[in-house]
């Protein structure tokens, strides 16, 4: 018998431990590499909050014209003067860029207008071919009530063609087609926007009064020029919606720095609707930080004055009239 000293037993179990280890090892091997494990990822700080820079600059569109009422431009910064509420303000931008523009057209299809309406389209389309290919446009007709005829688009070509398939008959109802434009115009892409109404002048069939869309007109920041189409005094229609439909469409363009441009020969229509998308594209717009810094919510007039070059005769300028100011 043969006995086992107590050094072998010790070897025998060293070298059996040393065979499974090695085992083990051989089978890890077979399932692919061993990785060590990893610490977790250190967690990254959040992004410190973006520094906030809020500058009230409150913008003016102004139109400028001599006697012959002809556009006067290359006027520079010193040229303007700016009052806010009677309080002169510093003058800080001045640009006359032809930026993009979004502009609604408010057509009158009534009864009243059917001896002019074929030259009243060809001046809404002279109108929109003085545009640039960034600038939108949609279509508002009315006659007894106002309709969105076309929304915004950029084709010259549709607005055309929805404007062949109407026909002029019943009241008008064009305060409510102004109340309509203004609520379209929340939908614009660009910052620059207008109404231009081509219609013979009065209401006569509006749910919404006058005071509302006026109001309307003073919330939005959005320019307003008609094309009065009216018939010789002598010939004119003697109801009160009639004989007030120039000093109506007159007011609403006046309060926002537009203007109407009276036109009793309908030939003269393309001229004039070229006129007017020349000068929305020729107006500078001025800039400066109200000194009232309040956000109350209130009404600011605004009064722009010329400080003309010296050998230029008496200009006429034309802004809007006022703004809200923020509430927050």
């Amino acid at each position: 018998m043969v006995k086992t000293t107590r050094s072998q037993v010790c070897f025998r179990i060293i070298t059996l431990f040393a065979c499974a280890l090695i085992t083990a090892t051989a089978f890890d091997q077979s399932q692919g590499p061993v990785h060590p494990p990893q610490a977790p990822p250190t967690p990254q700080k959040e992004p410190a909050d973006e520094i906030k820079v809020e500058v009230n600059l409150a913008l003016v569109n102004v139109t400028v014209t001599d006697p012959l009422d002809r556009l006067v431009t290359g006027l520079e910064k010193e040229n303007f003067r700016v009052y806010e509420d009677g309080v002169e303000q510093e003058v800080i931008t001045l640009s006359s860029e032809d930026v993009p523009i979004s502009i609604g057209l408010i057509f009158d299809m009534s009864g009243s207008m059917s001896n002019k309406v074929d030259k009243a389209r060809q001046a809404a389309v002279q109108f929109m071919r003085t545009a640039n290919p960034l600038d939108q446009f949609f279509l508002v007709s009315f006659n007894d009530r106002a309709e969105l005829t076309s929304g915004f688009t950029s084709s010259v070509e549709e607005l055309q063609s929805r404007m062949m398939f109407t026909a002029s008959r019943g009241r008008t109802a064009l305060l409510d087609a102004v109340y309509l434009g203004l609520s379209q115009m929340r939908g614009a892409h660009n910052a620059k926007r207008a109404l231009l109404i081509i219609s013979d002048g009065g209401d006569n069939h509006s749910r919404y009064t006058e005071n509302d869309v006026k109001k309307f007109l003073k919330e939005a920041d959005c320019q307003l020029y008609a094309i009065g189409i009216y018939d010789p005094i002598g010939i004119r229609s003697q109801t009160s919606e009639e004989l007030n439909g120039p000093s109506l469409l007159s007011e609403m363009a006046e309060m926002t720095g537009g203007r109407v441009f009276p036109v009793d020969n309908p030939g003269e229509l393309p001229d004039i609707a070229a006129k007017i998308g020349m000068e929305l594209r020729n107006q500078y717009v001025l800039g400066y930080k109200p000194s009232n810094a309040q956000h109350n919510g209130s009404w600011r007039k605004i009064k722009v004055k010329l400080r003309p070059p010296k050998g230029l005769p008496s200009l006429s300028v034309y802004a809007k009239t006022g703004y809200y100011a923020p509430s927050q």
